[in-house]
């Protein structure tokens, strides 16, 4: 069932047009004023919003600039006076759908709202199409670190330049390495992920760099490395901060000649990655304690990107709340869950020490376990420690 938000001051406009959508299958919240359903509007994800011009507190205008930088997808339409025909139109060059006169035609009313709504559900399709081609979800937040990030993200990927991304575990540092790649001229060829904290220290050479047929006791065959495979493309080393001192001279090599030796070999194989380094740790701190090269920092962090933790950032939890509900629907198949502003509020005082990988989980966790609307209860039964 499609979900409409009605921002009108006139309980009488309100009640009018809430009866003519509820019987036509729609559901129906209404918001008094425009701050009224700019907080409605940030915790809930609409289907559409019908919204008055001339409202105290924050008028029509000021609502939709600011429902447009929280999300751009969700169809405005404008209901007018006849003497804010002027302004109406305004609003539709500022991003509205359309505009309807009052006092409404009703049969032009539902054609516009259908195809308002149409054409929604055509702008989701597609970024849902092109998510799972790329396979990059996106960076979710309003929040001016998240926008910095972004910005920087553009002025960046086109170059070759190497990154260091910084961050604290889950939250959202390999989705940076991700966009960095999507958005580079680099695009058509793959990015290949290592993470270096999963592959023992003995290991972790044959894995960058590959290895002859019995370079060691378990080589039964050649093997091609990471930096081979992601030729043409990016080379992303996650959590590099654990990469043993040896590996390290070698990737620093590699660096600065653009060749690699695979293990048990003499040939020099020449490699032409861009390599996004990500960590967890104060790598300065890690060169004072002799774990990490000075001279492949440098090399590495031509670019710092710092990704902030959740806490830092829980302005953006509704955005990220509504973002999650919308993609676990879309991968269990069902319809999107609301979500009370009361429970978005418990969820900003959370503590968030899994960041952003923790937010994900848990708004699967209450789309599971919770009703129609995810309730203040729900976030005390299934989120909050017993």
């Amino acid at each position: 069932m499609s979900n409409i938000l009605i921002v009108d001051d006139e309980r009488a406009i309100r009640n009018v047009l809430k009866d003519i959508l509820s019987n036509e299958g729609y559901k129906v919240e209404e918001a008094t004023d425009g701050e009224d359903a700019l907080k409605k509007f940030s915790a809930t994800t609409y289907d559409l919003v019908l919204c008055d011009i001339k409202m105290p507190k924050l008028d029509g205008i000021e609502f939709l600039q600011k429902a447009i930088e929280i999300n751009n997808d969700i169809p405005i339409i404008m209901i007018s006076g006849h003497g804010n025909i002027e302004t109406a139109v305004d609003a539709v060059k500022k991003g509205a759908y359309d505009y309807i006169a009052k006092p409404p035609d009703l049969n032009r009313m539902l054609i516009t709202i259908r195809n308002a709504m149409d054409k929604g559900s055509l702008v989701k399709e597609t970024k849902v199409l092109k998510r799972k081609v790329s396979n990059v979800q996106e960076i979710v937040g309003e929040s001016d670190v998240i926008k910095k990030i972004k910005q920087t993200i553009d002025k960046v990927a086109p170059t070759d330049a190497r990154v260091l991304i910084t961050g604290e575990n889950g939250s959202g540092k390999e989705l940076v390495a991700r966009w960095l790649h999507e958005k580079s001229e680099r695009n058509t060829n793959t990015i290949v992920e290592v993470n270096c904290a999963a592959i023992p220290s003995e290991l972790i050479e044959s894995e960058l760099f590959g290895h002859e047929k019995g370079s060691f006791t378990s080589a039964v065959k050649q093997r091609i490395g990471k930096f081979e495979q992601a030729h043409g493309g990016t080379l992303f080393l996650d959590e590099i901060g654990d990469m043993s001192l040896s590996a390290q001279a070698k990737v620093l090599r590699a660096l600065q000649e653009g060749k690699i030796t695979r293990v048990g070999g003499d040939k020099e194989i020449n490699v032409d990655v861009r390599v996004v380094a990500a960590t967890n740790k104060d790598l300065l701190k890690e060169v004072d304690a002799k774990n990490f090269r000075l001279d492949l920092y440098h090399r590495l962090s031509v670019i710092l990107i710092h990704v902030p933790s959740l806490n830092e950032r829980k302005d953006d939890i509704p955005l990220l709340v509504n973002y999650f509900l919308d993609l676990v629907a879309q991968e269990y198949n069902q319809a999107v869950k609301t979500i009370e502003p009361a429970a978005v509020k418990a969820l900003q005082q959370h503590n968030w020490t899994g960041n952003i990988r923790e937010l994900r989980n848990v708004v699967e966790r209450l789309v599971i376990l919770s009703g129609k609307t995810i309730m203040a209860d729900d976030i005390k039964n299934y989120v909050l420690p017993i």
